[in-house]
């Protein structure tokens, strides 16, 4: 899967890994308690299955690594309802939340046809000039 044409590749990739990391230590330690009504932490999940779909779409370079990407995080949200019903006695799984995880990499993927698909490229090229040196 190749990635957009970065200056700093390896900065771009590393937020995206680091937030699989980040996605599963918070699905299997204690819930943090947030003020909100009944099934409000449906809305955490979509923004987070979104928000990583997204850095996806903003990093790789095809569509074909987008759907991967996609597919991927797909099963990472069964996945973790799974070990969250199965391994852990602080978290119970939940179809529902599964399903708030998929809406939110449907949503993401979407980005995929739009000129914001580009944006990180811009952003790179705007913070990282060529032949800058980068201490």
């Amino acid at each position: 899967m190749r990635l957009r044409d970065f200056r700093q590749p390896a900065l771009w990739l590393g937020i995206w890994v680091f937030g699989w990391a980040l996605c599963i230590t918070l699905s299997l330690v204690p819930a943090i308690g947030l003020p909100g009504p009944q099934g409000s932490d449906k809305i955490g999940h979509f923004l987070a299955y979104f928000t990583l779909t997204a850095w996806a779409v903003l990093t790789f370079r095809s569509r074909r690594a987008h759907l991967l990407a996609a597919l991927a995080l797909v099963g990472l949200g069964v996945a973790m309802e799974f070990a969250q019903a199965q391994l852990t006695t602080v978290r119970l799984g939940d179809v529902r939340d599964a399903l708030a995880n998929t809406l939110g990499v449907a949503t993401g993927l979407a980005l995929t046809f739009t000129p914001l698909a580009r944006l990180l490229e811009w952003l790179d090229g705007r913070l990282f000039t060529r032949g800058a040196r980068n201490s």
